[in-house]
């Protein structure tokens, strides 16, 4: 083509709301399930505009049996309908037939809006194959009616009766040109309008879903604000709560804010944000602020009071990790990223946030120092984990491609079942009482893998020594869930592990080493709760025609005063596990009907760091230091 042909004449001038019917993706974010429901948004942050503002309460929802009409009612002052000076028509008409129309750009009428473009309601009006709007103010009721963005009816008044109240209604159909045979979802309205309830105190809002059969009704109300919200989130994530008390703060200066939050065992991080009543789903500076001042306030308190073990210097993600917070601010002039406001950009936000936050959270970290600890011992780990986790994958990377095949060790003697449910491994020091414990056990659902060499001490090894040690490595292979950057505790084979070693001085060292692995390599699993000490018997006592077992010499003793004096026992102390025959460790140990045995938990995190660092760290001044601490405790040594 020419240039010549380029004329004047090509040019258009698309009038009225035609450019948001030829390009709605600009405005409403595509004509998807999402965009769709954006529609129903822009209704009802027009409405928690009124509410913010002091002038609504009540906002219900009705979605039609159709499942395209959706009707949206507040109480508040309700749109004008008066004539405007200067473009001689209805308020109510231009805001609903013009773009960047509207009583939101300056702040006479609204201090904090969440429509500040002018566009929302008219883009909703555009997009509608029909939409119905009634206003009740000043004694009145006024209604009219639209298609595709343009009016088909003048403003006129329902009737000369007086009418009590006031608000507006708008009921509309979203135009199946554009969205083609989608439907609305009553339970994103649902969730979206209850969410609403939890950010603004004092809100009542009604769902009325027609498409439910029968008909369904749902009332929110939530004075409790984003605590309430908080609960309910951490909840519905079904991660448990590292600490029982939520941190929860809340300023009435410019800008507005209210913060709760709570740390988790979940290894993610969740931020839900919001400004101005907006859910802001792709942030901005206002959690950029919060992420800052939480990291600041955090980091100040341990180097107040010293808590970190040493070598440990957790980064801003293992602060951050397993938080869920939820943070809601209102800014008078905000400057969302495009009509569908999912990020703010305002750049004084961020610090206004962060000097908020740090100061609030760190007094809350002070006055609460058993909290405190733990969120401290809930970092501690993940920092660790984050290390394990970067070590192992360098090993990887080292090594090469490595096979994904589940290589089972050779010696272990794996049970029949594949339901990790019922599956228990039992880890046995020595082949003799692993011999023992292969011909007593349930072939079904216990697993021995027998221990022959010599147990790594993790505490002082890399992670390189670590999977190259024979034993460790076996008892990865057997549980298959992998570890560091290749674990997934959902290919974990047995639901239960059980440490089962002599009842000596060597059997517990045996067990501490190993516990001492899984905490710095596989801490989910004692997270989880699969880890178990098996607790067999030290002495037999035979008495009459019964036998008892003793688990240590306190409980022989315990027996042996409540036998009766004419019975004279005849008395074994088992040197390991070896002399058990195998119905008696079967009786004593492997029978879930009879057997004893401790679930290995950490009430503190911050005492096991320390422990470990003591016992099985590389600094011999501090054994020393902890043995003589304790000596009085030992009335004997087993050595």
């Amino acid at each position: 083509m020419s240039s010549s042909s380029y004329t004047a004449a090509d040019i258009t001038v698309l009038e009225g709301l035609e450019p948001v019917r030829k390009r709605p993706g600009m405005y409403i974010g595509g004509v998807d399930s999402r965009g769709l429901h954006h529609l129903v948004w822009e209704i009802v942050d027009n409405a928690v505009d009124e509410v913010i503002n002091g002038h609504a309460s009540r906002i219900e929802v009705r979605l039609a049996a159709n499942g395209r009409e959706v009707e949206v009612t507040d109480n508040g002052r309700g749109i004008p309908v008066d004539v405007h000076p200067k473009y001689k028509k209805s308020a109510l008409e231009l805001i609903l037939t013009t773009l960047h129309s509207g009583g939101k750009f300056e702040q006479g009428n609204y201090v904090h809006s969440g429509g500040l473009h002018g566009v929302g309601i008219s883009v909703v009006c555009a997009l509608s194959s029909e939409m119905t709007v009634t206003v009740r103010r000043d004694g009145a009721e006024w209604q009219q009616t639209y298609e595709k963005g343009k009016a088909t009816s003048k403003v006129s008044r329902v009737s000369r009766e007086k009418v009590r109240g006031s608000g507006t209604s708008v009921r509309f159909t979203a135009d199946p040109e554009i969205f083609g045979k989608l439907s609305f979802d009553p339970e994103e309205i649902r969730e979206v309008l209850e969410a609403k309830t939890y950010l603004h105190r004092g809100l009542k809002a009604i769902f009325t879903d027609e498409t439910a059969s029968p008909e369904r009704k749902d009332e929110f109300v939530h004075d409790g604000g984003l605590r309430d919200y908080l609960l309910k989130v951490v909840a519905t994530r079904g991660k448990t709560p590292t600490h029982a008390t939520e941190f929860t703060f809340a300023r009435d200066a410019e800008p507005r804010l209210e913060l709760a939050l709570q740390w988790t065992e979940s290894t993610e991080e969740s931020i839900r944000s919001f400004v101005n009543g907006i859910p802001t789903s792709s942030g901005g500076t206002h959690e950029n602020g919060l992420k800052s001042g939480l990291v600041k306030a955090v980091r100040n308190f341990l180097a107040t009071h010293e808590l970190l073990p040493k070598g440990v210097t957790p980064s801003a993600e293992d602060i951050r990790e397993g938080l869920v917070a939820l943070l809601s601010v209102y800014v008078l002039e905000p400057q969302f990223q495009g009509q569908t406001k999912e990020r703010l950009n305002n750049p004084e936000v961020a610090g206004q946030v962060d000097a908020a936050v740090r100061p609030a959270l760190e007094n809350w970290l002070n006055e609460n120092p058993t909290l405190a600890e733990q969120i401290v011992g809930r970092i501690v780990m993940a920092n660790r984990a984050r290390e394990a986790s970067r070590a192992a994958a360098q090993q990887v990377t080292r090594k090469g491609a490595v096979s994904h095949r589940l290589n089972l060790p050779g010696k272990l003697a794996d049970c029949s079942s594949t339901d990790p449910s019922e599956s228990e491994l039992f880890i046995v020091e020595g082949d003799s009482a692993g011999g023992s414990a292969k011909q007593g056990r349930d072939r079904h659902t216990q697993a021995i893998l027998p221990l022959r060499g010599k147990v790594l001490n993790a505490e002082q090894a890399n992670s390189a020594k670590v999977t190259g040690n024979k034993e460790l490595s076996d008892i990865v292979s057997a549980l298959g869930c992998g570890i560091g950057a290749g674990f997934d505790i959902t290919r974990l084979r047995y639901a239960k592990v059980f440490l089962l070693m002599d009842a000596d001085a060597d059997g517990h060292h045996i067990s501490t080493l190993l516990l001492t692995f899984f905490w710095r390599h596989l801490p989910k699993l004692i997270e989880g709760g699969h880890i178990f000490l098996a607790q067999p018997p030290l002495y037999r006592i035979d008495a009459a025609k019964e036998t008892h077992w003793a688990l240590d010499e306190e409980e022989r003793d315990r027996i042996l005063e409540k036998l009766p004096k004419n019975v004279k026992p005849d008395i074994m102390r088992f040197k390991g596990l070896g002399e058990m025959m195998p119905e008696q460790l079967k009786q004593t140990t492997l029978d879930p009907e009879r057997r004893r045995s401790l679930r290995v938990t950490v009430p503190n995190v911050l005492e096991v760091e320390q422990t470990l660092a003591d016992l099985m760290g590389k600094d011999p001044a501090a054994r020393y230091r902890f043995i003589t601490e304790r000596a009085k405790e030992a009335d004997s040594l087993d050595v």
